[in-house]
């Protein structure tokens, strides 16, 4: 509890110092990324690829359109997806975050991710966030920890168990997951697929405003040199150490979307901690959104978590 608390003074203290930048506060929803936007994107390239439905398993329930937090009337709601069988132990959360440049998407987005994961075994739960249409960082920071809290909260009613909850995250997502997964303690495990580690790297191709506002400046309210400071803050990179809970990559081909992975993961070998990395060649950046990746990267999730949380 207290790194969490440090990270949100700190954070708080910082952006406090400099007026930020508003004018990407429309307090309009950005519908621009969706799964069918994606799959049209993907499959000028890549024909074969199939839109994974989004249905429900029959070994799995849902419960949807739960209010786990109201900041300035803004509802922000989740989903809940657990097996239907009822569990003989507690077992393992994982909260699904979704992408879409900390701008658009939507937290339904991963539900066929949440169902099978519940199929395995694992209650899941894909929390929305304010985006940067709405609030500027750390907005969507404050408001995943308070998702947290609430699956906490609200363990015994979903049979969770406390001690055993990941994050997991896609794109947007998948940076919130390592930044969430190395400084807020009790996590157990970190799922990021395809998302930064760090936002100023030599591998990063965020904060690029040259032909117009980057989805970086739009949610951190800064440009990289009106604030460098705030952007490495942002970034997992320079937060992981001894205490940073297990991680698995599962990445795309494009290499700027898990720009500093390498050093993130040199950081936690140097402490002997468990990580695994999982590439799929030619494939783009929102694979995990179609078949044939999905299916491989549910089992590589799946297979992570069974071996690290056993």
């Amino acid at each position: 509890m207290v790194r969490c608390l440090f990270l949100v003074v700190s954070l708080l203290v910082t952006t406090a110092t400099y007026a930020q930048r508003t004018a990407g506060l429309t307090q309009q929803t950005d519908t621009s990324f969706t799964n069918y936007s994606a799959y049209k994107n993907a499959k000028k390239k890549y024909s074969q690829i199939q839109l994974v439905k989004d249905s429900l398993p029959p070994l799995v329930k849902a419960s949807q359109n739960i209010n786990y937090r109201t900041v300035n009337d803004q509802k922000l709601l989740l989903d809940v997806f657990r097996p239907k069988k009822a569990a003989q132990k507690l077992l393992p959360a994982v909260i699904i975050i979704h992408g879409g440049g900390w701008r658009s998407g939507s937290r339904t987005q991963h539900h066929p991710l949440a169902a099978r994961l519940a199929e395995q075994g694992f209650v899941c739960f894909t929390p929305a966030y304010r985006l940067s249409t709405h609030a500027l960082y750390p907005a969507a920071v404050q408001d995943l920890q308070a998702a947290i809290k609430w699956v906490k909260a609200n363990a015994k009613k979903n049979k969770v168990d406390t001690q055993r909850i990941v994050v997991c995250g896609f794109s947007a997502g998948g940076q919130l997951a390592t930044l969430l997964g190395t400084t807020v303690p009790g996590i157990k495990a970190i799922v990021d697929i395809d998302g930064t580690l760090a936002f100023i790297h030599p591998e990063s191709g965020e904060g690029d405003d040259s032909k117009s506002v980057s989805a970086g400046t739009n949610w951190l309210g800064y440009t990289k040199t009106e604030k460098p400071e705030l952007w490495q803050q942002a970034g997992a990179l320079a937060h992981v150490g001894s205490r940073t809970p297990p991680t698995l990559f599962v990445n795309s081909s494009v290499d700027r979307m898990h720009a500093g992975r390498t050093d993130y993961i040199n950081i936690l070998n140097q402490y002997h901690i468990y990580n695994e990395v999982h590439t799929f060649p030619d494939s783009p950046h929102a694979f995990c959104l179609f078949e044939p990746w999905f299916t491989p990267t549910v089992a590589y999730i799946t297979g992570f978590l069974n071996n690290v949380l056993k």
